[in-house]
């Protein structure tokens, strides 16, 4: 099984600590090492990684967290290839278009015998249950939708759609397009909100403690949605089964 890692900021914001502590999971502590990714949005624009060699071993990811890069939605994945080979074109996270906006999409799980019938032009490019997950809710978004709808809209289709897929098995996935951060939790997600005022926070897979009082301004707010929480000494909240949530501006909105 793989493992995500999301960020709802209210403002720009730096994720070298959570990514650190994310990627040494890829191979390092954990044994999800079959290829990871991470997305950052910039206003309508999108910066994408992805690698198929383990994020501990990557000179990508470790470029990464040596120099910093700032956005209000984060999405990140490491992988154990369960369903598709080893490939650049299964590392999550997958994107597409839709209404003029880049989405961005990654999941944790496995998918029996999932094959939705896909008409539109959302097509897998690789061979995972993942990409085809992702093409199928695009898909159906779309024909839900003539135009980008509001946060609220988009939560009440995908609170209809979600169903329709992970009756095929676990289903825990990330989604963005920029505006807001949607969690759905099958099996394991958890969540917190740091904000003012701030405190210190230690990962768990390395020796690291940060007190981001030192780095932050009293408006800015993050929201971490990870797999297991990734630090030892704050409070992380866990998803219920099946419940999907939606984080604006670094809070739980729905």
């Amino acid at each position: 099984m793989c493992q995500l890692l999301g960020l709802n900021c209210a403002t720009p914001t730096d994720a070298s600590f959570s990514f650190t502590g994310f990627c040494d999971r890829g191979g390092k502590t954990d044994h999800h090492a079959d290829g990871w990714g991470i997305a950052f949005f910039e206003g309508k624009g999108l910066r994408l990684f992805i690698d198929h060699r383990s994020a501990h071993d990557s000179p990508m990811a470790a470029f990464l967290q040596g120099y910093p890069l700032k956005s209000r939605n984060i999405i990140a994945h490491v992988r154990k290839a369960t369903i598709g080979e080893v490939a650049l074109e299964n590392a999550h996270p997958f994107v597409r278009e839709l209404w003029g906006r880049q989405w961005v999409f990654a999941h944790n799980g496995d998918l029996k015998d999932y094959a939705p019938h896909l008409h539109s032009h959302f097509r897998p490019v690789g061979s995972t249950d993942s990409e085809r997950a992702f093409c199928w809710l695009m898909q159906e978004l779309a024909k839900s939708h003539a135009g980008l709808p509001s946060v609220d809209e988009l939560t009440h289709t995908l609170r209809e759609l979600v169903p329709q897929v992970r009756r095929f098995g676990t289903f825990n996935f990330l989604l963005s397009n920029g505006e807001a951060l949607w969690a759905h939790c099958s099996t394991k997600l958890h969540w917190l909100v740091r904000q003012h005022p701030f405190s210190q926070a230690t990962l768990k897979d390395r020796d690291w403690t940060v007190n981001f009082a030192d780095l932050n301004q009293p408006g800015d707010r993050a929201a971490v949605i990870v797999t297991t929480p990734l630090t030892s000494n704050e409070v992380w909240t866990p998803f219920a089964p099946e419940e999907l949530k939606v984080f604006v501006d670094g809070l739980p909105v729905g």
